[in-house]
C-alpha cells in the first residue's frame, strides 16, 4: 500500500513539474490600428512578424491579437470580457488611448477606462502591461502632459507593468511612416517587432 502511494506521489509531482515546465505564455494584445497592421498585409505587420520570430526560435509564446483600427478604451471595455473568456491569456498588453487622445477625450475618463481594462484582466488571472502612449501636441501642452502622465498613474495604482511606447523613434522618421504621419509603414514594422521582442522578454522575466 505504501509503495503504491509513493508511486502515485512521484507521478503527480512529475506531472506538475512537466505541466509547469511546458506552460505556454499567451499574450493578448488589446490595441488599435498600430497593432492591427493598418494599411498593411497581415504578413507585414509587427505582431505577425513577432509571432514568426517566436516560431523560428521554437518558443512557446503565443500572441493573441484583438487589436482593431480606431478602437478606443471605452470600445474595448465592451469586448474585453468575451476576449478574456475565449482566449484565457496569461498576459495582457493594453495598447490603447491614442484614439481617445486624438479626439480630446477627458483624461479622467481615459484613466478610468484603462484602470477597468487592467482590473478586468487581472481578475481573469492575467499579468498586465500598459503601453505608455504618446499623442501629438495639437491639443496643447497641458492636455498632452496630463494624457502622458495618466499611464504611470494607472500602472502605479493597479500594480501593472508600464511598457515604453513603440512609436517614439519611428514617428519622427518619415521614411518609416505612411503618408498620414500616424501609422508606421512596412519598413517600420520589423523595427517595432524587434522593440517588442526585447520589451516582452523584459516583461515576462518579471512575472
Amino acid at each position: 500500500m505504501l509503495r503504491e502511494f509513493l508511486k502515485l506521489a512521484v507521478f503527480l509531482a512529475f506531472s506538475l513539474i512537466s505541466s509547469t515546465s511546458f506552460a505556454k505564455d499567451k499574450i493578448m494584445i488589446i490595441g488599435d490600428s498600430l497593432s492591427a497592421g493598418y494599411g498593411l498585409e497581415q504578413e507585414q505587420a509587427w505582431v505577425y512578424l513577432l509571432q514568426n520570430k517566436y516560431k523560428q526560435e521554437q518558443s512557446d509564446i503565443e500572441i493573441i491579437n484583438t487589436a482593431i483600427s480606431g478602437q478606443t478604451t471605452d470600445n474595448a471595455i465592451l469586448k474585453i470580457d468575451a476576449w478574456l473568456q475565449a482566449h484565457k491569456p496569461t498576459h495582457v498588453l493594453v495598447e490603447l488611448g491614442g484614439n481617445d487622445g486624438i479626439r480630446g477625450f477627458p483624461v479622467k475618463i481615459l484613466r478610468k477606462n484603462l484602470t477597468t481594462l487592467v482590473e478586468k484582466s487581472q481578475a481573469a488571472g492575467a499579468k498586465v502591461a500598459v503601453m505608455a502612449i504618446q499623442i501629438p501636441p495639437n491639443l496643447g501642452p497641458r492636455y498632452t502632459k496630463m494624457f502622458a502622465d495618466t499611464y504611470k498613474k494607472v500602472t502605479d495604482t493597479t500594480d501593472s507593468y508600464l511598457m515604453p511606447y513603440f512609436m517614439v523613434e519611428i514617428a519622427t522618421d518619415k521614411s518609416l511612416m505612411m503618408q498620414d504621419n500616424l501609422h508606421p509603414n512596412a519598413e517600420g514594422q520589423p523595427i517595432i517587432r524587434d522593440f517588442m521582442y526585447r520589451e516582452f522578454n523584459t516583461w515576462l522575466k518579471q512575472n
